[in-house]
């Protein structure tokens, strides 16, 4: 079997910031390896070559790196069934569930960036993405729509009584170093993915062009390239009441070399089972609250300084 550090060798070879960058990604997969909370095929699909599974490791790694810092794992019956980390808050259970969205659909010199080119920012190509993790993983919570595929509650993987997190890592839809967590309206992709937030708008009389309003966009739903609508607006549904918050993430071990690895917390204000605020490690929380008949009040906390 390959070993991680002859595969990081060749995946990533070189001196310098090269080697900086390699030596604190081998770090991180070993702690997490050695530590026990990997599951069993964590080594081999690390290695397998495959660009999907060695980032779901890695993702998997750095969360690991960042929770063991502050946060205790509880004993659990079986690592590599059910959600990727289980943490305890009092007698709550608060389990973690990891996705690292592929660059599916987004332009290739974004993802490859060009020395001295400008580049529109896809918006929509990496919104779409998000909502696409946040779905799979929400439906690996309380099973597909028509019933036909069961999730954890239904299995007894997770209790009805027990928190569960979404920790999405969009390093992957990354414009080369820069990160790529803030969405149109500037505010992350995962609030842009669960409630209906869309760009800021200046509403301007056509005969005076005066301003006669501004604020930002209702955009409850996106299209996708086939003209098909997919919801923005998941934590305003009652069927993802069991899901209590979205732990966005951009994370890809490049902060040993002075790149940005930025993190918000997005909370469901419908949770079931609330996420305690200020339990998971992020520079941000966004707080919604109502705010009228139908309206509601969507806060930015900064947790650290900026």
């Amino acid at each position: 079997m390959t070993t991680i550090t002859e595969y990081l060798d060749r995946r990533y070879p070189g001196d310098g910031l090269r080697a900086d960058y390699r030596q604190e990604i081998e770090r991180v997969c070993s702690a997490f390896l050695a530590s026990g909370m990997a599951g069993p095929k964590f080594n081999a699909e690390l290695t397998s070559g495959s660009g999907s599974k060695f980032w779901s490791c890695v993702s998997e790694a750095l969360v690991y790196d960042r929770l063991k810092k502050t946060l205790p794992f509880p004993p659990r019956s079986s690592i590599g069934t059910g959600p990727d980390f289980l943490l305890s808050y009092g007698a709550k259970r608060i389990w973690v569930e990891v996705v690292c969205p592929e660059p599916v659909g987004l332009p290739d010199d974004w993802v490859n960036i060009q020395t001295n080119r400008a580049r529109r920012v896809p918006h929509d190509a990496i919104l779409l993405r998000w909502t696409s993790a946040i779905k799979d993983k929400a439906e690996k919570l309380i099973g597909s729509a028509d019933g036909r595929v069961k999730g954890y509650l239904q299995s007894g993987a997770v209790s009805p009584d027990d928190i569960y997190v979404i920790a999405v890592n969009g390093c992957r839809l990354r414009h080369g170093p820069f990160s790529a967590l803030r969405g149109v309206s500037q505010f992350p992709y995962a609030v842009e993915a669960v409630f209906p937030v869309g760009p800021y708008e200046i509403r301007i009389d056509r005969q005076t062009l005066a301003i006669v309003g501004q604020g930002y966009q209702t955009r409850f739903y996106i299209s996708k390239p086939g003209g098909s609508k997919v919801p923005t607006h998941i934590f305003l549904d009652s069927r993802y009441a069991p899901v209590s918050a979205i732990w966005a993430v951009d994370f890809n071990g490049s902060s040993v070399v002075g790149n940005a690895e930025p993190s918000a917390i997005v909370y469901n204000p419908n949770a079931l089972q609330p996420l305690p605020r200020g339990f998971l490690p992020a520079d941000t929380e966004y707080v919604a609250s109502p705010q009228g008949e139908d309206g509601f009040l969507l806060e930015r906390f900064s947790l650290r300084v900026e």
